[in-house]
């Protein structure tokens, strides 16, 4: 039976356009299915389509960007202003959104086509070059397992909202597609599924990648990511010990000054600054970085910014910083409205990971487990306060390690999930309100009878 066009549609559209083994660039037939011997028949071929996974993932509504605004403006209490006229950045402040929303359902379909192509790499190992093989399946897997994470965190209650096995997360396909049948119509895997698959992928990453791998990902971009999935299930003894593996291996440093960390073009000629784990590479020619386009505006003093001026920094959150604190002046004010300088390099690289985080998460987790694994936890708020031109703190609680981490990662995606993996409210929103959650897009569940949408949206 012809069906509409759904992800896996999409997804195999976006995978075959990477793939080679046509003999002429125009000679390209229009059907829905193609002959796997001929799409992937190669090495070389593989290789290629790998290159379409970090295409798919540098995408601007996954991570160049979509997913981080997404967060910021859930989670937004009051601290951030929007000024934009898009409806589906306006719906996600205001906390209104439906199935209709445009950024949810590109960010799902973005995301699927990435998985997709993840998933035709590694139906094809067995044909790339010996030497290359383990690279190649790690970052496929480091894709494919980052993308299911971000996907249930957003798409899905958050862990330990219920019950992890019975609240529906989201699809989980590990085959390739190459064409769309009844039999596509795959149900949401259970939250706890979801998780379970990308720490499986994200574990084997770990150990397949490699410690250097150019500007892709490397076996401590992947340690980051589950550092990241084990804090958001309050796993806290496997969130330190991967954030302490990153920090130990001396294969990053805190950048000097907190001001050093952005305007990774403008000032650094669009090398990534020490501290950085892993980033979105943008250039003049290839890549996006949408947080610019919404976060970041155009001063005319300062050559090379650009940006909509779309989200606005509100005295609420700038109240928040102590006094002579650097991140506390690293906005800027050009008419009545203040945006952060975080993303005014138009051409900069989209921020993933970065080594601060490690220490923020290390600290958390020895307070929460009452250990000093590395170091302690006062010792690694230090590091980060004194990069900011703070005094040393005496103590540390829960909550002031919690409000440097807010303060630190402020406006890099991380809000959302902070609030709710901590069950704070968010305004006058409890943690776990399904206004929270994005809808699973209307044409998802239009082509797909097996999808149930979440609580809260028709």
């Amino acid at each position: 039976m012809k069906k509409n066009l759904s992800i896996y549609a999409l997804a195999l559209a976006a995978g075959l356009f990477l793939m080679s083994g046509c003999d002429s660039k125009l000679d390209v037939a229009p059907t829905q299915s193609i002959d796997e011997n001929a799409a992937l028949s190669t090495s070389r071929d593989v290789e290629v389509t790998l290159i379409g996974c970090y295409d798919g993932l540098q995408d601007a509504d996954v991570y160049g960007g979509g997913f981080q605004y997404t967060s910021e403006l859930l989670g937004n209490s009051d601290e951030l202003g929007f000024g934009g006229t898009f409806q589906n950045l306006l719906e996600m402040y205001n906390k209104q959104m439906t199935t209709a929303n445009v950024g949810a359902a590109n960010s799902w379909a973005g995301a699927y086509v990435a998985i997709n192509r993840c998933n035709n790499v590694l139906s094809a190992l067995d044909i790339v070059d010996e030497d290359k093989k383990e690279r190649i399946e790690g970052e496929a897997r480091f894709i494919r397992g980052s993308l299911y994470f971000d996907l249930v965190r957003l798409y899905a209650r958050t862990w330990g909202d219920g019950d992890n096995a019975a609240n529906p997360g989201v699809p989980i396909v590990l085959k390739p597609t190459r064409s769309v049948t009844d039999e596509d119509d795959v149900p949401r895997n259970s939250v706890a599924e979801v998780y379970a698959q990308a720490i499986e992928d994200l574990t084997a990453a770990k150990t397949l990648l490699p410690e250097e791998n150019s500007i892709y990902a490397t076996k401590y971009a992947a340690m980051a990511q589950l550092s990241r999935v084990y804090l958001m299930q309050s796993n806290f003894a496997a969130a330190r010990d991967e954030a302490n593996s990153v920090i130990q291996s001396g294969a990053f440093s805190l950048n000097p000054t907190f001001e050093s960390l952005f305007f990774t073009f403008l000032d650094n000629a669009g090398a990534n600054p020490e501290e950085y784990i892993f980033s979105m590479i943008v250039t003049q020619q290839d890549g996006v970085n949408d947080m610019n386009t919404y976060f970041g505006t155009t001063i005319s003093s300062i050559v090379g910014t650009a940006g909509r001026g779309d989200i606005r920094v509100l005295p609420k959150h700038r109240a928040l910083y102590e006094a002579g604190d650097a991140r506390g002046a690293f906005f800027v004010t050009p008419t009545n409205n203040t945006f952060t300088q975080k993303y005014l390099d138009q051409f900069s690289n989209v921020l993933q990971f970065r080594l601060a985080e490690m220490y923020l998460t290390r600290a958390e987790t020895n307070f929460r487990l009452g250990t000093n694994v590395g170091a302690t936890p006062l010792a690694d708020i230090n590091a980060i306060r004194t990069r900011a031109k703070l005094k040393a703190a005496t103590s540390v609680t829960l909550a002031s390690i919690l409000k440097e981490r807010h303060l630190e990662l402020a406006f890099e995606g991380h809000m959302l999930h902070d609030l709710r993996r901590n069950k704070m409210n968010i305004g006058a929103l409890p943690y776990n309100s399904p206004r929270l959650i994005l809808p699973i897009p209307q044409r998802e569940t239009d082509v797909n009878k097996a999808l149930v949408q979440n609580e809260g949206y028709n």
